[in-house]
């Protein structure tokens, strides 16, 4: 009895603290206005102004909305894109095509900072266990950019090259 008493109480600890070491899901905010606020008001401009770019022309595939967002010499950091911005509609204009623009972000969104220039958009995002490909696991996709003259002039992301 007392050695099945010592094996459950040592399963029941393995469990505890495997539970312990388990990741927290990452999760989108359901109030992207509130994510969008700041008391600065050229913060919360630079912040609408990233905002409205992802919703339009990244996610709706706008590229003819690309000119209203992006300067001319956008400079991109993202190893799988091309720089500047007619270089950027062209890459995006061969691989989306345009959709209906949604009034929100529809990525999960958890976070838009923003100090003086730069704008970061945070979002959770899934992907397959490499131990498990079963399984799913979540983690965190961020997008930063830097603006000048009312228009996004550079981007970075951790994306790395495809095949």
């Amino acid at each position: 009895m007392k050695k099945h008493l010592c094996s459950l109480v040592f399963a029941l600890a393995a469990l505890i603290v495997a539970n312990v070491r388990a990741q927290v899901a990452v999760v989108g905010s359901a109030d992207h206005e509130q994510l969008l606020a700041s008391p600065d008001t050229r913060l919360a401009a630079n912040k609408r102004l990233v905002y409205d770019f992802w919703r339009e022309v990244f996610e709706a595939g706008h590229m003819e909305l690309a000119e209203r967002y992006m300067a001319e010499g956008y400079i991109q950091h993202n190893p799988n894109v091309p720089t500047g911005r007619a270089a950027f509609i062209d890459f995006f204009s061969k691989n989306v095509s345009p959709g209906a623009i949604q009034p929100r972000v529809k990525a999960p969104l958890v976070a838009i900072l923003a100090d003086g220039n730069l704008v970061v958009l945070a979002f959770a995002r899934e992907a397959p266990d490499p131990k498990d490909p079963a399984k799913k696991y979540t983690t965190t996709w961020f997008d930063m950019f830097r603006l000048e003259g009312g228009k996004i002039a550079e981007h970075w992301d951790p994306a790395t090259k495809r095949q």
